[in-house]
């Protein structure tokens, strides 16, 4: 059972959400909070799995929250579910340890995915989201870009840029295709994008498919 905690200074987006999450066979909303500040209070009392947490609160904003909260709740996912989508926030969010981003004119179907997805250890960034940082990632790209990245997920970057698959990739890195997945997942998130070939764009771009392995 994926257990929710509910982020969100608006009464209704909660019981919104609370609805939604109720409706998941493997998740319930086991707390509320309306501020940052109250978030950190609740992830420590409560010990959730996922955090859905919104930014813009009165009383402690999300983005001050996030470290607070992995803090107090150190197994807790937390997927971001706001109205702001400027480059700022996103890259702030996820820096400090996000697992996803994701704006709230999402259909409900996408939520009840990423909800999924973030609870087994996957990221997710919208596409929306995702597509506003491209351009910035792209001009900043070098062929010693991507510092951010350890040296694993480096090398598993530059595989993906040349096609492998994550079972080829296990292969040739001599890892098990599950910590593949977890690097692929990493990448995603540090690099703020949304799917697998964006990766790779930026991976190209970036000349990471001419290095020498």
């Amino acid at each position: 059972m994926i257990r929710v905690l509910v982020v969100d200074d608006h009464a209704l987006f909660r019981s919104g959400v609370r609805a939604l999450v109720d409706t998941i066979d493997a998740a319930e909303v086991v707390g509320e909070a309306a501020s940052g500040v109250e978030a950190v209070s609740a992830a420590s009392a409560l010990q959730p799995d996922l955090v859905l947490l919104d930014l813009e609160m009165p009383g402690g904003s999300g983005l001050e929250a996030i470290p607070g909260v992995r803090a107090a709740a150190p197994g807790a996912a937390i997927l971001v579910l706001t109205m702001r989508d400027d480059e700022p926030a996103v890259r702030t969010a996820l820096r400090a340890g996000a697992r996803g981003y994701l704006l709230k004119d999402l259909e409900p179907d996408e939520l009840v995915r990423a909800i999924a997805m973030v609870a087994r250890g996957d990221a997710v960034i919208g596409r929306d989201v995702a597509d506003r940082l491209a351009e910035l990632l792209d001009r900043t790209s070098d062929a010693r870009s991507f510092p951010e990245l350890t040296d694993s997920e480096r090398a598993t970057l530059r595989l993906m840029s040349l096609g492998r698959t994550n079972g080829e990739i296990a292969g040739e890195l001599y890892l098990s295709v599950k910590t593949v997945q977890n690097y692929v997942s990493r990448i995603f998130v540090k690099l703020a994008v949304a799917d697998r070939a964006q990766a790779i764009v930026l991976a190209r771009e970036a000349g990471l498919h001419t290095e020498a392995s």
